[in-house]
């Protein structure tokens, strides 16, 4: 028997239906409410009448099976769905805030804007990615932001959860998605990639900061899969003042090859979040598309094309942490900070795609004024940059692997942990000195970073003849 069309004032387990709020491709989303949940509600229900595309039914039993495993202020909380026998629907909490499809009419945006925006998105799909999900629908109207800025993704109809079935992929053989945002990987039928939310994001950054989309809008699949050998314009072509830094982390998601972009979407926000610490490249400085020999080489020749390898969502993760290292240059921690190093150093076979960020805590005074040049005249602040540099210099990793800050703070344990909470931070290593009575009294350090840090703490001690 089909299902009634929903009407306002309508009852459905209880839940009083209010309004039609947005009728989409594939469902519909009404206001709700219910005496024991209360609180604004949404009631997603399913598009299921003659005519309607058959994938509908499809995206929404994935959805059914997704939303309820995920938690987390990145996600609206699920409350209840209703069985196919009866009428589907799913009723989650109602995000306050707006999407981000009212900003269409107004780009491009600020580069700082721009900036902003993208390590909130990219902190949702960490999060996301972290409970074994890539969404595969990132654009602007399934990103909504709550009143204190954190992104918050929706409509899960077309993820892939990596410990359920794919039914999506075992009903259908052509790629499901939105055509300006769709990975080349997603095109050509993989559905298991997270960097492919990379990508998606990439091509919102592009079209926030130029104004334009990187590979419009095509509705053919050869539209989509030109997208395979041909560039885009890059952002500095059309906006010429957009800052290198940006230029560079935009182009790095847009890659054709996902072991080209950033490995995960932790890192991603992190050079968002970090825009001096971006190592630059030839992609910085690009004001052209490629010209038609390089393209007709990528179109033509098969060594060119990218193999797509399938891999797992957790295997990814966790082959690519970031992890903070807290570095003391007193001379008087030389064992110490050898220990460190080695500790460091053992870590990295075992996560190929790591990413490093030495830290080091200039300490200021409560109450005097701080010289900034030392007892020789250096800059202190660019002399511990220096040395920082030169400590994780013998690990020998590429710029963009190993990053360096120096935190100036009163507090050094309270100016990590800042930094660890608005950085996507997997694990921190930092040392400890041997005991001492100023410790024994007043703390350390490393053990108030270990009671408070929001992830794994690694504490290093130096070997005791």
């Amino acid at each position: 028997m089909a299902a009634p069309r929903l009407a306002a004032g309508s009852e459905i387990d209880g839940f009083t239906v209010g309004t039609l709020l947005h009728r989409g491709g594939m469902a519909g989303l009404w206001s709700v409410t219910h005496p024991d949940h209360p609180g604004p509600l949404l009631m997603k229900v399913p598009l299921l009448f003659e005519g309607e595309d058959p994938a509908a039914i499809v995206s929404f039993e994935m959805e059914q099976m997704i939303l309820p495993r995920l938690s987390g202020q990145h996600v609206p909380r699920f409350i209840a769905s209703g069985d196919f026998a009866v009428q589907p629907y799913l009723v989650m909490e109602r995000i306050p805030g707006s999407s981000l499809l009212p900003k269409l009419q107004e780009l491009p945006r600020p580069f700082e804007e721009v900036a902003h925006l993208g390590a909130a998105i990219a902190t949702a799909l960490a999060d996301l990615h972290r409970q074994h999900v890539v969404h595969l629908d990132v654009k602007p109207s399934n990103i909504l932001f709550r009143e204190n800025g954190e992104a918050v993704l929706v409509d899960f109809g077309l993820s892939r959860h990596e410990q359920l079935p794919d039914l999506m992929e075992e009903e259908f053989r052509l790629p499901y998605g939105t055509a300006p945002y769709m990975a080349p990987e997603q095109v050509m039928g993989i559905r298991s990639e997270p960097r492919s939310d990379l990508f998606a994001l990439g091509a919102l950054l592009y079209f926030f900061t130029t104004g334009t989309r990187p590979f419009g809008d095509p509705q053919r699949m050869s539209g989509l899969k030109r997208r395979l050998w041909q560039d885009p314009a890059p952002p500095r072509a059309l906006r010429p003042d957009c800052p290198p830094w940006l230029q560079e982390i935009i182009l790095r998601c847009l890659e054709v090859d996902p072991e080209r972009r950033h490995p995960t979407a932790a890192q991603l926000a992190f050079d968002l979040l970090n825009p001096e610490s971006v190592t630059l490249t030839v992609r910085a400085g690009k004001l052209k598309r490629d010209g038609w020999a390089q393209t007709a080489r990528r179109r033509f020749n098969p060594e060119a094309q990218v193999a797509f390898r399938r891999r797992g969502i957790s295997q990814q993760l966790e082959s690519a942490p970031i992890i903070a290292v807290a570095v003391d240059l007193d001379p008087r921690s030389q064992a110490l900070n050898e220990a460190l190093l080695e500790s460091v150093r053992r870590l990295l076979p075992t996560m190929p795609g790591a990413r490093l960020a030495f830290l080091n805590v200039l300490k200021q005074n409560r109450l005097a004024i701080d010289s900034d040049l030392d007892e020789q005249g250096r800059n202190k602040h660019l002399q511990r940059l220096v040395e920082l540099r030169a400590f994780g210099a013998p690990l020998g990793l590429p710029d963009h692997r190993l990053t360096c800050h120096v935190l100036e703070a009163v507090n050094p344990a309270s100016a990590l942990l800042e930094f660890i909470r608005q950085n996507p931070v997997d694990h921190v290593v930092i040392g400890a000195r041997a005991d001492a009575l100023r410790r024994r009294l007043l703390g350390s350090v490393s053990s108030a970073v270990a009671g408070e840090a929001p992830c794994s703490v690694t504490i290093i001690r130096p070997r005791i003849a």
